[in-house]
């Protein structure tokens, strides 16, 4: 590796060190992150710690609406299967939706985005009122439609929630890569002969992509509550467990009248959970990224 490259690399390093060092300053974002790496492992290794064959109601141990016990800490549904077992396997569907919907949204956003900013004129008309008119539509009416249309499924939810929530993604970028197209090093960059993909590549990204990975992570919760409001409307894989479709059989099966709790709380507590850790994370990470907003969030 060469000298400038190995100093670059270690300011990157340093940077790096820099930005973790204030977003562990933040105990609400730290105690979010924390949350999320304990239930992103859970959900990947739930085929090691649990047995999957227990989601088939034929292989179903319990008796229906059970209350917790020691055999199910969590009760069971109405079909017998252990409401913790789902709980956790429900976590694989909603993370896998939350964050392939959230990478397709952003990816969506970030090029409209620069591309409105950077090219202008009539590029620039025409995406930002293409962008205007997902941002009239109630994206989950929209969201909603396109899961009628297109077979149930995860894919089609990933799809559903990405090509709706980009617009507001869009728009932040907009905003960011007009601010630095306006500096002089880019003005410098053009003068010397550097295209559109130089520029675009060499400044408007490295610049963009600390205000769109916290934007990320805000953009994941919403995700989630998308898929679960999905799911919880029978628009979602009816043979994936999710924590949508939990709350929706449990209304369904008049497990709410009937008193079971605990087939409610579960699934209801994972989305708040989740959502709030999301939450929590994202804004000590653009607090971090942003430091004009430390006044506004202290």
């Amino acid at each position: 590796m060469t000298a400038p490259a190995a100093i670059a690399w270690q300011r990157r390093r340093a940077a790096a060190a820099a930005v973790w060092r204030e977003f562990a300053a933040d105990r609400g974002g730290l105690a979010g992150l924390g949350v999320l790496v304990l239930v992103v492992l859970l959900a990947v290794l739930a085929p090691v710690i649990t047995d999957p064959a227990g989601l088939d109601v034929v292989n179903a141990a319990g008796k229906p609406l059970q209350p917790p016990s020691g055999e199910f800490p969590l009760g069971t549904d109405i079909d017998g299967r252990s409401v913790l077992l789902l709980t956790l396997w429900g976590a694989r569907v909603s993370l896998l939706v939350g964050f392939a919907a959230t990478i397709l949204s952003v990816l969506i956003g970030t090029i409209v985005g620069i591309a409105a900013a950077h090219f202008g004129g009539w590029i620039s008309g025409v995406l930002m009122r293409f962008t205007d008119f997902f941002l009239v539509l109630p994206s989950l009416v929209l969201a909603i439609a396109l899961s009628t249309v297109l077979p149930h499924g995860v894919p089609t939810i990933i799809v559903a929630v990405g090509v709706t929530s980009w617009p507001t993604t869009a728009r932040l970028v907009r905003a960011q890569t007009l601010t630095i197209e306006s500096r002089p090093y880019i003005e410098r960059a053009r003068a010397l002969g550097g295209g559109h993909l130089h520029v675009i590549g060499k400044h408007v990204l490295p610049g963009v992509m600390p205000l769109v990975l916290a934007n990320t992570t805000l953009v994941v919760g919403n995700s989630i509550i998308a898929e679960s409001t999905l799911s919880f409307l029978g628009l979602g894989d009816p043979t994936a467990p999710s924590w949508g479709q939990m709350l929706q059989r449990a209304l369904s099966s008049g497990a709410v009248t009937g008193g079971a709790w605990w087939y409610l709380i579960p699934p209801g507590l994972a989305i708040v959970v989740i959502v709030l850790s999301f939450t929590l994370a994202g804004r000590a990470l653009e607090t971090v990224l942003n430091p004009r907003l430390k006044g506004e969030h202290a």
